[in-house]
């Protein structure tokens, strides 16, 4: 048995980066093998930075999923997110950049320049291949980017399918420094269960409405509490910036918000493991997503 004591165990933290929709919390879900980071369609939907934990043997890696990085941040919420960025690259071990199948951009440009300023390990991670029909055409893509910049190693990976994962998971621990698990190997994260439960509603909020009401939302877990009788209660208050927002998401007749009230329902029941009372309010609060008061209420930063 002496020579698996050759391999020391390793533990460390990855930033996963890059410019919003590459499919960095899709990535984040396989790797974890958890529905951690919520997934949606849009863009910018990730806003914190979520720990993700895996626990593959011989070590363990805590992931950064970090909101899209974006170039002109004009309003606090999006330097907010910007900030999270560069706090989350600054405190990992090993980087992965993730960009989408023969697409480069001056996004995905800044958010090299911001790993570029740290000397931690760098890794390419080239997503979304499975829709590229003629796979020839990826190498002169991967060529052109690695002209004048420089990762350790470019994985071509499909998040949605779960392909080229092994590989790019067995890269990243290599990397890590050795060391001792830093967190309890059961739990996937760190966060708390009312924020899990908050981004539960926040995603039925982007999956329902996503068309008519882009990121003028957030959510607040107002009461979250455990019943004598084993069931949860938990109000919920989905915060807009406008009457007309407001109206949108009660619906007419209050159907909108009962189908979100009880899709959010469904899915805190299975993260949480038990049943769940949840009483969803709509309220304004003008302006909320370009007000540092309000984003620290609501637990940005």
């Amino acid at each position: 048995m002496h020579h698996l004591a050759s391999k020391p165990f390793r533990c460390g933290s990855v930033a996963i980066v890059g410019r919003p929709n590459v499919g960095k919390s899709t990535l984040l879900n396989a790797l974890i093998d958890a529905h951690l980071s919520i997934v949606t369609p849009r863009a910018h939907t990730t806003r914190q930075r979520i720990l993700g934990i895996a626990n593959p043997e011989g070590g363990q890696i805590l992931y950064l999923d970090t909101p899209g990085l974006h170039r002109d941040a004009k309003r606090a919420i999006n330097r907010s997110l910007n900030r999270a960025v560069h706090a989350a690259i600054a405190e990992a071990d090993l980087a992965v950049q993730v960009v989408a199948a023969e697409r480069w951009d001056d996004e995905d440009a800044a958010v090299y320049a911001a790993l570029a300023e740290r000397p931690v390990p760098r890794l390419l991670v080239v997503n979304k291949v499975d829709r590229v029909a003629d796979k020839a055409r990826l190498l002169p893509f991967v060529q052109a980017l690695a002209r004048d910049r420089d990762w350790d190693a470019v994985f071509m990976v499909s998040a949605q399918r779960r392909a080229g994962l092994a590989e790019l998971e067995r890269a990243i621990l290599a990397r890590l420094p050795a060391g001792e698990a830093r967190l309890d190997t059961e739990s996937f994260t760190d966060r708390s269960e009312r924020f899990l439960v908050a981004e539960l509603v926040r995603e039925q909020l982007m999956r329902q409405l996503g068309e008519e009401l882009p990121y003028a939302t957030t959510v607040e877990i107002e009461r979250f509490e455990d019943r004598p009788d084993g069931i949860t209660e938990v109000a919920a208050v989905v915060w807009v910036e406008r009457e007309g927002q407001k109206a949108i998401v009660i619906g007419a007749g209050g159907r909108r918000a009962k189908a979100i009230g009880s899709a959010s329902r469904r899915g805190i029941e299975a993260l949480l493991g038990r049943k769940v009372f949840l009483k969803l309010w709509v309220r304004v609060r003008t302006g909320w997503s370009d007000d540092e008061a309000a984003l620290k209420q609501f637990g940005f930063e």
